[in-house]
């Protein structure tokens, strides 16, 4: 308490005595006892009244004690009712908790996990993926200033996420092991690498990873099926020195559509798990076919940088014509592009739009404006005879497809006659300008979409160099090719933008979670979060029809389907109010992520309690286990002192008792007759 305020509180008492005594004892002829209670009083509730409006700080000390925190980690997920230890972990958990001089020690927490982490000691044992990694770390994060050992209930068998082994855990872990600890001769399809889309005709690349689990020296087949037929077939050798094998084989895309394929291992002698000896994958056949047309009135680099980037993908063919020289017919194509159009090009831009159909006009210094600007193509630029370098800006608000940031700022400028750009309906600009290092929102590469028409236009020619610059920057045309890639395949595309896109997987495994999600625009094309969607989902074998709302979620409209069964389901989105909707479908395998193993992976568990400062156990080692963290000094409680300070009137008591002091004295006074 500082000086001064003991000086005020001083002053506050001596004041409340000379009032007290001024009031009964000064001048007053009659000296009855009665009138030292009514001093004492008044001294009293004048000081306490008086202390309330100096208001001191009043400091006090509290001690508390603080226990050690055991963290319990259970793994919730299928494959331990695999392993047949659901009850062992139940019966482990329910004698932790009743263990007094445990409880006595620490503060226990329990928490279950298999994808995700919960606090919660109910147990399921229905997880489709078990992450180890992801358990452990955030039960780190929770308890990052506490002294908290963790005990880990598991099989140590991990389907997603980073290694746990590796993991720097500033917790003493304890890992506890559960399921068959005996290693058995194993084979199995540990991964598929494939391409989701494939064109008609087409041979896809796809790539199966193999792995086996035992020292004999074994002999398998391994085969791809599809629609029950056997598309690839090979006889594969397994020893304890060659214990994996990479296949690596050419399919041919036969049929249009989403085609289900199995890569699969024949079972060994002795092999005690044969669940994960296949896996399902699954492509999507498109039936695309493009012919582009190049017509050009002047001769330069990027005619020829288009139509490399263009035919990298197989699918598409193009033909370069000057157009003086172009005799064939427009309809033959499902894409035109314009380079550089003059005066010239009356005839052909007529035709297009007469014929509605798609075109893609890049500029440059050789364009002749005021031809285009008479035309009215819904864009116009107010150009003069000088030209100006435009470099690049990538617009994140850019919504008509994906395409990636390939470093467009980094690129060489286009060159094209400077003016200023107006359109005349809706359009998205991909690329925006950037003028000696001033970022406009003029645009640089621009796409609309009118009466079943698409238009793409880039304002500059040199977009070769662009070509070029990718290739050094990443010592591949991929990035840049593919970017072209996906300008051609919207705009070259006839089909009419959809107000409903709906994305999902083609191929779940069983017991996984089914993410659909939903965009719905207006008629405007932006996002619409007023609207109603529902999903009616259909099991092709049961003829079973469920319906169910979605949910908004950011820009999307969602939905997380669980505990389907295995089998083909189809569905159809719906906008409720609306007439509009969109057809889907997708398959569940049968195989469970979570039943791929033999054995409880104890070498990891082994190496994680030796990295983390702990021991492992078995599940028939809980005495040994509790008998270990109770004599472990190392976990002991922490007693903390804590200094409160509080200010003098929030004890609102002391203002009760002021009141009741001089009720008191009141009455006092007037029983005795001296009001």
């Amino acid at each position: 308490m500082q000086t001064t305020t003991i000086l005020y509180i001083t002053i506050a008492l001596l004041l409340s005595v000379i009032v007290a005594y001024f009031q009964y004892f000064f001048k007053v002829k009659s000296k009855a006892k009665i009138n030292i209670l009514l001093f004492t009083l008044k001294t009293f509730s004048l000081f306490l009244l008086i202390l309330l409006l100096i208001n001191p700080k009043i400091k006090t000390t509290e001690l508390e004690n603080t226990k050690p925190t055991l963290s319990i980690l259970v793994d919730n997920s299928s494959s331990i009712p695999f392993f047949k230890e659901s009850e062992n972990i139940k019966e482990l958990v329910y004698k932790l908790k009743k263990n007094s001089a445990l409880t006595n020690k620490f503060t226990l927490e329990i928490f279950n996990f298999s994808n995700n982490l919960d606090v919660s000691d109910s147990l399921s044992f229905i997880g489709n993926q078990t992450n180890i990694y992801k358990a452990l770390t955030t039960v780190n994060k929770l308890n990052s200033n506490k002294n908290a050992p963790i005990l880990l209930l598991t099989d140590g068998n991990q389907t997603i996420g980073n290694d746990y082994e590796y993991i720097n855990s500033k917790q003493v872990v304890y890992p506890i092991v559960f399921g068959d600890t005996t290693r058995y001769k194993d084979l199995n399809v540990s991964q598929v690498n494939v391409n989701k889309y494939s064109y008609i005709k087409n041979k896809f690349p796809v790539e199966v990873i193999l792995n086996y689990d035992g020292n004999e020296t074994v002999t398998t087949k391994f085969s791809v099926f599809n629609r029950g037929k056997t598309v690839f077939s090979k006889k594969l050798q397994f020893s304890k020195e060659e214990k994996s094998k990479i296949i690596t084989t050419n399919l041919t895309s036969t049929k249009e559509g989403v085609n289900y394929y199995t890569a699969s291992i024949q079972k060994i002698k002795d092999e005690k798990n044969i669940r994960n000896n296949s896996k399902n994958f699954s492509v999507e056949v498109i039936n695309e076919q493009t012919k582009v047309l190049i017509l050009a009135a002047v001769l330069h680099p990027d005619i020829g940088a288009l139509k490399k980037a263009i035919e990298s993908n197989k699918q598409r063919s193009v033909e370069i014509k000057k157009f003086n020289n172009f005799k064939d017919k427009l309809s033959d194509f499902q894409l035109i592009i314009l380079y550089q159009p003059n005066n010239s090009f009356k005839s052909i831009l007529s035709e297009i739009k007469q014929s509605n159909s798609n075109y893609l006009l890049v500029s440059g210094a050789s364009t002749d404006w005021n031809f285009i600007n008479k035309e009215q193509l819904d864009f116009s630029k107010k150009a003069i005879n000088q030209t100006e370098n435009y470099g690049a800006i990538y617009n994140t608000n850019f919504l008509t497809f994906l395409q990636k940031d390939i470093g467009y700022n980094q690129f060489a400028p286009l060159k094209d006659k400077f003016g200023e750009i107006t359109f005349t309906k809706d359009h998205q600009n991909l690329l925006l300008q950037n003028i000696n290092g001033l970022e406009t929102q003029q645009p640089l590469i621009s796409l609309l979409e009118k009466n079943n028409q698409k238009v793409g236009v880039i304002f500059g020619e040199g977009i070769w160099k662009w070509r070029a610059s990718s290739f050094l920057n990443t010592n591949s045309f991929q990035d840049f090719d593919q970017f072209i890639g996906n300008l051609v395949q919207y705009i070259s595309s006839k089909k009419k933008r959809n107000r409903l896109e709906v994305n999902n997987e083609n191929l779940y495994p069983a017991n996984s979670i089914i993410n659909i999600s939903a965009f719905y625009t207006d008629k405007n094309y932006q996002f619409d979060a007023r609207a109603s969607l529902e999903i009616q989902l259909t099991n092709k074998a049961t003829k079973e029809v469920t319906k169910l709302p979605l949910s908004l979620i950011n820009n999307s409209y969602q939905i997380e389907l669980e505990n389907l069964s295995s089998g083909e389901y189809s569905f159809k989105v719906n906008v409720l109010g609306q007439n509009i909707s969109k057809y889907g479908s997708f398959k569940i395998t049968a195989y469970k992520i979570e039943e791929q193993f033999t054995h409880a992976n104890v070498i990891k568990l082994t190496k994680l309690a030796n990295k983390a400062g702990g021991k492992l156990f078995y599940k028939n080692d809980s005495e040994k286990l509790i008998k270990n963290l109770l004599d472990n000094k190392n976990y002991y409680t922490v007693q903390k002192t804590t200094i409160k300070e509080q200010n003098l009137i929030d004890w609102r008591w002391i203002l009760f008792f002021v009141v009741s002091l001089f009720t008191a004295e009141w009455f006092i006074r007037k029983y005795y007759g001296k009001i």
